[in-house]
């Protein structure tokens, strides 16, 4: 039986999926991974059709599904064919869900979410501003994030402090921190004068405050950093902070065959 705090929503796929087993399909829609859509299904707290439903249970279109996770919310199923935002970030803003009176979040800038969650595909500090990408498949964001995919994430960053071209190198060889050895793939002195310059740096990776702490090791001090591209994704120069713009089809295609999906979407 299902209780009042639930979310409810309809399968609409649009005929191109007849059946997906749930939790793939729960997982692919935002509302968790599929180890948590299935940690729910041991619990008895999913119904498909007001039945609780199983592990290797199927879902297709018209079937009504409802998980009870202590929240409520009417909602029906992401669409078949994948949408995925380029957000400009602002400084002052987290990557988290839940904000506070200090910090509003990324989510307050998004479009409304009817049928679906969107799913961050990597994460900024709060000081780190530009681009991130979100998406309504699930999947797709999982496997763009994971470390074997070694896509690249590109910064513009102003450091404060001498940097020659000795420790510019060592940032490309590696450095230690933390018993754990960083490097940039690739970096490019920019603009500036003197010991405040713009610099542009690649990771491959998307390890917590990874950028800043690979500068800081050579004792200069960041005081800006900026994504501006994640893998085929560039940030739209005319994309205002705290905005948000939807890609197009080929951009959307070039994603899902860089995350290695072996069918591709739409």
């Amino acid at each position: 039986m299902i209780r009042p705090n639930v979310k409810k929503y309809e399968n609409v796929s649009g005929g191109k999926n007849p059946s997906s087993r749930v939790q793939k399909y729960l997982s692919n829609a935002g509302f968790g991974s599929r180890r948590a859509m299935e940690a729910l299904l041991k619990e008895g707290r999913i119904n498909i059709n007001g039945k609780v439903a199983q592990l290797g249970d199927t879902v297709k279109d018209q079937d009504k599904i409802a998980i009870n996770d202590g929240r409520y919310h009417r909602v029906k199923l992401r669409r078949a064919k994948s949408r995925v935002l380029a957000y400009n970030k602002p400084v002052g803003v987290v990557s988290s869900r839940a904000g506070n009176q200090r910090w509003s979040t990324i989510y307050e800038g998004l479009p409304k979410e009817i049928g679906f969650r969107w799913v961050s595909i990597g994460r900024l500090d709060v000081n780190t501003s530009g681009l991130i990408l979100f998406t309504d498949n699930g999947d797709l964001a999982s496997r763009l994030m994971h470390p074997s995919r070694k896509l690249d994430r590109e910064y513009a960053v102003r450091v404060f402090g001498e940097m020659s071209q000795e420790k510019l190198q060592k940032l490309k060889n590696g450095v230690l921190i933390d018993r754990e050895k960083l490097r940039f793939s690739d970096v490019v002195r920019g603009n500036g004068e003197g010991v405040n310059r713009w610099y542009t740096c690649v990771v491959q990776s998307g390890k917590n405050r990874e950028v800043r702490k690979i500068w800081e090791s050579q004792g200069v001090k960041v005081s800006r950093l900026i994504r501006v591209r994640f893998g085929n994704v560039l940030l739209p120069i005319d994309l205002r902070p705290g905005s948000a713009v939807e890609l197009g089809a080929g951009l959307v295609r070039e994603l899902f065959i860089l995350a290695g999906m072996e069918k591709v979407d739409g």
